[in-house]
């Protein structure tokens, strides 16, 4: 439960920050082009930092990495309020200090799952971990909205620092004592290559991630930009935008319900197909169907997602050398949520140039067929590079 509160409170706070920073734009606290620097400044801190912890999570403590992590956050929040309004270079870098904090616990919290929960227990940890993202996601706004209207955005932004405080400060303690490379001298880069060594080990693992980049790179994108075009320009209403938006997030609350009660008989197929149903959303968009139909590809797309993620945690967790986790960790990360900026800044130029169906119709095409062709590996149909057990029932 401290774990769970923990990566809960995270969670809640990396979402949180864009939110009140675009509060302050509409407070004329922050220019829009200050916004788009100070998230981009985090997005710098995050891809920085995800690698170097992975390789000191391994390294070191992972109890460790998360309360040094978590409390650099949160030194950032007050840092960011005493630059708000007055000095934009101050905010942009207590910003990248909070995206190093958020990316340095990412793999260590992965890690300390690992530790702190058997490993029968797992699926449904990382369920009830993903579901309490998906909660904050749904009732945040809401909750952040009310808040405005009683707080100002500086205190707004000292309580994302209190909710670093408390992912820093509440999970439990994990293993004993620090991890088996401990004493490795080897440097920051070459035990990070250890970790993609490990990594190619799995190739269940390789051919997953290149999937679930492909998906990310693209079909994320078409939801970040082409969806509000669509939803202004097809329906006239920013109410689509809206409805899917919210119906992708209450999809994916029903598969972390699901994925903590199911045990698939092939859990790597079963996800895998779970990730492709992600291809609904940008077709859905290109076609003219009633709005309807976009809301319901969306709330299948968040479904999907759920069935890949959970699945996908515990398999990493269950096996990749304990020792090497938070590496091969750190590596999801970086590609998967890394690259996803090129493709919002590339999807923009590409619909100027080809048109908005077919940039649609390749993410969705790329979306079908990414994990189509991981699900043809040979140890993708139970994430394991093991003999088979014997199917699970369900």
């Amino acid at each position: 439960m401290r774990l769970w509160a923990g990566t809960t409170a995270s969670g809640l706070a990396t979402w949180a920050l864009p939110f009140v920073l675009g509060l302050a734009v509409l407070d004329r606290a922050l220019t829009p082009a200050g916004l788009g620097l100070v998230l981009a400044t985090r997005t710098v801190g995050f891809l920085a930092a995800v690698p170097i912890s992975g390789v000191l999570a391994d390294r070191h403590s992972r109890r460790g990495v998360v309360l040094w992590a978590g409390l650099a956050a949160a030194v950032a929040a007050p840092l960011m309020t005493a630059g708000l309004g007055r000095s934009l270079p101050l905010m942009a870098a207590a910003s990248a200090l909070a995206g190093a904090g958020q990316g340095a616990c990412r793999p260590a919290f992965q890690a300390l799952t690992a530790e702190v929960v058997d490993a029968d227990r797992r699926q449904q940890a990382n369920a009830a971990m993903t579901l309490a993202v998906r909660v904050t996601t749904l009732v945040g706004p809401a909750l952040t909205a009310l808040l405005a209207v009683l707080l100002d955005i500086r205190a707004l932004l000292l309580g994302i620092g209190l909710l670093w405080l408390v992912a820093a400060l509440v999970p439990g303690p994990g293993a004993a004592g620090a991890p088996a490379t401990a004493g490795r001298r080897a440097s920051l880069l070459g035990e990070f290559a250890d970790g993609v060594r490990e990594a190619r080990r799995h190739p269940w693992f390789v051919a997953g991630l290149a999937a679930l980049t492909a998906v990310i790179a693209t079909g994320y994108s078409a939801t970040g930009v082409a969806l509000p075009l669509v939803s202004r320009d097809r329906y006239g209403t920013e109410v689509v935008l809206a409805a899917a938006t919210t119906a992708y997030t209450v999809g994916a609350l029903a598969g972390a319900v699901v994925t903590a009660r199911r045990r698939a008989r092939s859990p790597g197929w079963s996800a895998l197909a779970g990730l492709a149903a992600y291809g609904f959303a940008p077709l859905s968009l290109m076609l003219p169907v009633h709005p309807a139909v976009v809301i319901a590809a969306y709330a299948v797309a968040g479904v999907g997602i759920e069935l890949f993620n959970v699945p996908w945690f515990t398999a990493t967790q269950r096996e990749v050398d304990p020792d090497k986790l938070a590496r091969v960790s750190s590596l999801d990360f970086l590609l998967s949520y890394g690259l996803a900026p090129v493709g919002l800044a590339l999807i923009a130029p590409a619909i100027d140039v080809f048109g908005i169906r077919p940039v649609l119709a390749v993410c969705a095409l790329v979306c079908f067929l990414a994990p189509a062709v991981a699900a043809a590996v040979p140890t993708a149909r139970h994430f394991s590079r093991r003999p088979s057990r014997p199917d699970c029932p369900g």
